[in-house]
């Protein structure tokens, strides 16, 4: 088995698919439209589904916002330099929710993003991806 993607309900198909590919620097790898059940879906990426795990984007037609649950956590991403990432993010329109630090309680250096919906992105220096927090 292999994880094939994670699912986030969007309000704005497209803001969504700005700040992905835009900010984030994924790739639109496919997108389709269900007029029956009134959904649109748009797959984003940094490799194709064959190589790794994507974030389907799914925009429920009429439905603007969502309550964000106490159970979903957030996505992370491993990056090479989460200052200099955080620096670029901020230059093209991110929100950095959470300034570059060690987590509580250990020495790996994070960072967190807010996408448009609300969602929360961990930055994780892939020097310590593998680590686990707090160590």
């Amino acid at each position: 088995m292999r994880l094939l993607h994670t699912m986030l309900r969007v309000g704005d198909l497209q803001r969504a698919i700005d700040f992905y590919t835009k900010v984030l620097g994924m790739r639109l790898l496919r997108t389709s439209e269900n007029p029956e059940y009134k959904y649109s879906l748009a797959f984003v990426g940094y490799s194709d589904e064959s190589a790794g795990a994507i974030i389907e984007l799914t925009y429920n037609w009429g439905v603007d916002s969502y309550e964000m649950g106490t159970a979903f956590g957030h996505l992370a991403l491993g990056v090479d330099d989460v200052a200099a990432t955080c620096d670029h993010l901020c230059s093209v329109g991110g929100k950095i929710i959470r300034a570059v630090g060690p987590v509580k309680g250990g020495t790996t250096v994070i960072a967190f993003i807010e996408d448009p919906d609300g969602y929360k992105i961990e930055l994780i220096e892939n020097k310590h991806a593998s680590d686990g927090l707090g160590k």
